[in-house]
């Protein structure tokens, strides 16, 4: 099947409006041979004459306006294409997928989303939550573009970019005033422990934390939501350990106490993408609002 040449269809339609090779050569900017050329090659291609000359004026033979009520609309059909592709070229449009930690979901990244929504309204930005293992894997298969995890990650295929660094705090009952301003793993391991689930990154740095100062962390609960941690503590259940950011806003911190812990611990959150991932224009301005997370905090 033969397909039809787009630059000769429309200086066939240029030479019909223009009503001469000539008039069409300048409206186009080309030589008047290269207009000729063009549809003469349209014509040999289709294996049909599509002008004749009257008078002084270039008509279309009957083939010719048949091909020319359909150029018109090809042409329509064209520009609206290249007006929705001129946007993602901008990088104001298309679709990126980021998966992330809950944590980071929730307290981390709605700003920026929101920024991101207002000066690229068509840009449509997707977030799916998961642990660290789960977001790198789907990266490297491809299901995700870009991932922000707690380190350590790795991939031979990735491309691992640390953005911030996030504090942990102990956080126990507003009501207990006896909770000192600064804990150690010592004064806290006599105390109900209200954990992040196992296998975390999160649960492994802070069992780490631990485990250097000789105590094997043996928690009350084991929970997979880091809002559920926080009420648990809120409700006198236990305390906790978690990422400073959770505890930010002060209605985020409602019902707690928040003491700093000694030593410090603090995990590193790092943007990891395919090495060969194509970087389109909107995939570059949400890699650079997520590294810019790290002024922000």
């Amino acid at each position: 099947m033969r397909r039809l040449n787009l630059d000769q269809l429309h200086t066939f339609s240029e030479v019909i409006d223009a009503g001469s090779f000539s008039a069409a050569a300048a409206r186009l900017d080309l030589s008047q041979p290269a207009v000729s050329l063009q549809v003469r090659q349209l014509e040999q291609r289709l294996n049909v004459r599509l002008i004749e000359r009257v008078g002084k004026r270039l008509k279309p033979t009957s083939a010719g306006q048949t091909l020319l009520e359909h150029a018109r609309r090809i042409d329509a059909a064209v520009e609206d294409a290249m007006q929705a592709l001129s946007s993602h070229a901008l990088g104001a449009a298309g679709e990126v997928a980021i998966g992330t930690g809950a944590t980071a979901c929730i307290h981390l990244l709605p700003p920026m989303l929101r920024a991101m929504r207002k000066r690229h309204p068509l840009l449509d930005i997707r977030v799916s939550t998961g642990n660290t293992d789960d977001v790198v894997a789907a990266v490297t298969e491809n299901r995700l573009d870009i991932g922000l995890v707690t380190l350590p990650a790795a991939g031979r295929s990735l491309h691992v970019t640390p953005v911030l660094q996030d504090e942990f705090v102990a956080i126990a009952p507003a009501s207990d005033n006896e909770w000192a301003h600064e804990v150690t793993p010592h004064a806290l391991a006599a105390a109900p422990m209200v954990a992040f689930e196992s296998g975390s990154s999160t649960r492994l740095l802070i069992d780490e934390w631990f485990l250097q100062a000789g105590i094997r962390m043996r928690p009350v609960m084991a929970l997979g939501s880091i809002e559920a941690i926080k009420e648990m503590v809120a409700a006198g259940l236990g305390y906790s350990i978690v990422p400073r950011m959770s505890v930010g806003a002060g209605h985020h911190r409602r019902g707690l106490r928040i003491s700093t812990l000694t030593p410090a611990l603090s995990r590193t959150l790092a943007i990891v993408v395919r090495q060969d991932k194509p970087l389109t224009p909107g995939l570059r301005k949400v890699l650079s609002a997520l590294e810019s997370l790290g002024c922000a905090v």
